[in-house]
């Protein structure tokens, strides 16, 4: 059984910025525990869409296990203060991109999104790193 909630750690990687990219994603239930992760080359990107791609997988992910609140956390200040609405979309190599992320969001009961400090991010940083190498 999925729980309802998830907290889901998310990270993007390009090497060269734009270069192959990859991505890393950690998903928990509200008791911490891991209940999927997500390791993946993503073709080339730049680092901000490799961000983006991370946090659309995690949400597929979420709605295949059914969740209905999510909590993304994400090192990705760009992106966080875009989903907010602190900052607008200005690149259009990410408005699709972050369109398709507010559409799968409009499908959840509840979603909320934090920045936090890249130390707080390790495991989903290793995992997108691991699919770069």
């Amino acid at each position: 059984m999925t729980p309802k909630r998830l907290i889901i750690y998310t990270d993007g990687a390009s090497s060269g910025n734009p270069g192959p990219a990859s991505i890393g994603v950690v998903i928990q239930d509200g008791q911490g525990r891991v209940i999927s992760r997500i390791s993946r080359r993503i073709g080339h990107a730049t680092n901000n869409q490799a961000e983006y791609r991370a946090v659309i997988a995690a949400l597929e992910e979420a709605a295949r296990l059914g969740a209905a609140e999510v909590e993304i956390r994400s090192d990705s200040e760009l992106v966080v203060k875009q989903l907010k609405g602190r900052y607008r979309v200005k690149k259009a190599t990410l408005r699709p991109l972050y369109q398709k992320v507010v559409q799968l969001i409009g499908s959840l009961e509840a979603f909320t999104i934090t920045h936090i400090p890249r130390t707080q991010n390790r495991e989903a940083d290793r995992l997108a790193g691991q699919a770069l190498s």
